[in-house]
C-alpha cells in the first residue's frame, strides 16, 4: 500500500501488530487507572465528607508530576523506551497493591479515617512520580512504531484508545464500587494492570533516538522548552487547553453532585463520571473514519467554547438526564480538542525530541486535570459547589476569547 493510500486508510495504524499490542496494553492500563481515580474520589469523599478533600487528591498527584516532568522528558529521550514503560507499569501495580491493602478490614480496624485518607494521598503522590515518566512514553512509542504517513491516523486511534479506556474505567468503576466495595474494585484494578503488562511486554526494544548522550541534563531540558516556545501552534494549543481544563474541571465535583445534589448514588456517580468520556469516544470514532480536513485551528476554539457552555449547563442542572447530556456533549467537544492538539504535537515534533516535548505536553495537559481538581475544591469551599462550577465554565469562555486574539497562528492553522 503506497503512502497516499495509507494516509486515507482509517485502519492503517491498527494493521501493524506491534501498534495493536501497544493499544491493547494502553487500554487495560488506562482503564485500571481511571477505575482507581474514580474509586479514590468516592473513597476520600466518604471518609471526609469534604469537597475540598477531593481537590487535595489532584494536588497530591500534580506536585510530583509537574516537578519531575521536564527531567522525565530528558530521561525518556535518552532511554530505551520499552524497559522504561514496563518499569512504570510495575511501579503502578505496586501502588495499586498498597491501596488494596489500605482498603481491607484489617487496616480499618487499626487506623482512623484520617490516617487512611493520609495513606491514600501518599499512594496518589507516588503515582504522580511514576506518571511523569510513564505517561509521555506511550505517545513517544506511537511515533517509533508507526510510519510517518500513518501518524495522524495512529494519533487518532491512540486518543480513541485512551478515551474508550477512560469511559469504561469510570463507568464500570462506579458499578464495581456499588457491587464489590473498595477492596473488590481494587482487586479488579490490579488484575487489569497485570494484563496490560502482558501486552506491553511483547513490544520490541525502542532505543534512544537522541544521539547527544553527552549533553547535560539542564541543556537538554532547555532545548525541549525552547522548541515548544518557538513553535507557536504547539504553544497556543497547549495554553488554550491548560486554562480551559483548569477552570472547567467540573468532573472533580461529580461525587458531590451524585450524592448530595442529584442524589443518584454510586451507580449514578459512575454514569456521570463516564458521561464526558462516552461523548469523547463517540466523536473520536467519527473523526477516525472521517478526519477533519480543514480549518482545524478554528474548530479547536469553537470546541473549547462549547465545552465551557456545557460546564455551565451541568452546574445549574437539577435533572440527572440533563446533567448526563451536558457532560456527554462536553466530552464530544473535548474529544475534538484532544484529537487536534494530539495531531499537532505528533506532526510538529522531531523524533529525537519527542520525550521532552511530550513531557512539556504532560505538564500542560495531564497535570491541568489535577490542578483543575484542586482549583475546583478550593472554589467549592469558598463559593459553594454550584457557583464554583458556573465560575469555571465562565472562565473557560474568557480563556477562549483571549486566546482567539492572542494566538492568530493557531486560529488560522490547518494540517
Amino acid at each position: 500500500m503506497n503512502p497516499d493510500s495509507l494516509r486515507h486508510d482509517p485502519f492503517a495504524a491498527v494493521r501493524i501488530s506491534e501498534f495493536r499490542n501497544l493499544m491493547f496494553g494502553r487500554f487495560c492500563f488506562i482503564m485500571g487507572l481511571r477505575m482507581m481515580g474514580t474509586l479514590v474520589g468516592w473513597w476520600i469523599y466518604n471518609l471526609t465528607n469534604a469537597p475540598f478533600a477531593i481537590g487535595l487528591i489532584g494536588l497530591s498527584e500534580v506536585i510530583p508530576a509537574v516537578s519531575l516532568a521536564l527531567y522525565a522528558g530528558h530521561v525518556i529521550d535518552m532511554s530505551e523506551k520499552r524497559k522504561l514503560l514496563l518499569r512504570g507499569v510495575i511501579l503502578y501495580l505496586t501502588a495499586a497493591c498498597c491501596l488494596l491493602f489500605i482498603s481491607t478490614s484489617f487496616t480499618a480496624q487499626h487506623l482512623s479515617n484520617h490516617w487512611i485518607a493520609l495513606c491514600i494521598y501518599a499512594a496518589v503522590f507516588c503515582t504522580g512520580i511514576i506518571r511523569s515518566f510513564t505517561g509521555p512514553v506511550f505517545n513517544v512509542m506511537v511515533a517509533q512504531i508507526v510510519p510517518k504517513s500513518s501518524l495522524q491516523n495512529a494519533t487518532t486511534w491512540s486518543q480513541g484508545t485512551w478515551l474508550s479506556a477512560s469511559v469504561t474505567g469510570h463507568a464500570i468503576g462506579g458499578f464495581l464500587i456499588a457491587a464489590l466495595g473498595n477492596t473488590g474494585t481494587l482487586t479488579c484494578i490490579v488484575s487489569l494492570i497485570i494484563i496490560a503488562f502482558g501486552f506491553l511486554f511483547q513490544l520490541k526494544k525502542k532505543s534512544a533516538l537522541n544521539k547527544s548522550g553527552e549533553k547535560k541534563t539542564l541543556e537538554s531540558v532547555k532545548e525541549g522548552i525552547r522548541f515548544v516556545i518557538k513553535t507557536k501552534e504547539v504553544l497556543g494549543a497547549l495554553t488554550l487547553d491548560l486554562f480551559a481544563v483548569l477552570f472547567g474541571g467540573a468532573v472533580a465535583m461529580v461525587p458531590v453532585y451524585a450524592r448530595d445534589i442529584l442524589q443518584v448514588g454510586a451507580e449514578g456517580f459512575g454514569l456521570l463520571n463516564g458521561a464526558a468520556d462516552i461523548g469523547s469516544i463517540i466523536i473520536v470514532v467519527l473523526l477516525t473514519l472521517t478526519p477533519l480536513k480543514k480549518q482545524q485551528g478554528k474548530k479547536l476554539f469553537f470546541a473549547v467554547a462549547g465545552f465551557g457552555i456545557c460546564i455551565i449547563t451541568f452546574a445549574l442542572s437539577k435533572i440527572f438526564l440533563l446533567s448526563f447530556i451536558a457532560l456527554m456533549v462536553s466530552g464530544m467537544l473535548d474529544g475534538v480538542s484532544v484529537v487536534i492538539r494530539g495531531t499537532i504535537m505528533q506532526l510538529k515534533t522531531p523524533d529525537h525530541m519527542r520525550g521532552r516535548v511530550m513531557s512539556v505536553n504532560s505538564m500542560f495537559i495531564n497535570s491541568s486535570n489535577e490542578l483543575g481538581q484542586f482549583e475546583s475544591g478550593i472554589a467549592a469551599k469558598i463559593m459553594g459547589v454550584i457557583p464554583s462550577v458556573v465560575f469555571g465554565g465562565c472562565m473557560t469562555l474568557l480563556v477562549v476569547g483571549t486566546t482567539w486574539f492572542k494566538a492568530p497562528s493557531l486560529r488560522k492553522m490547518e494540517y
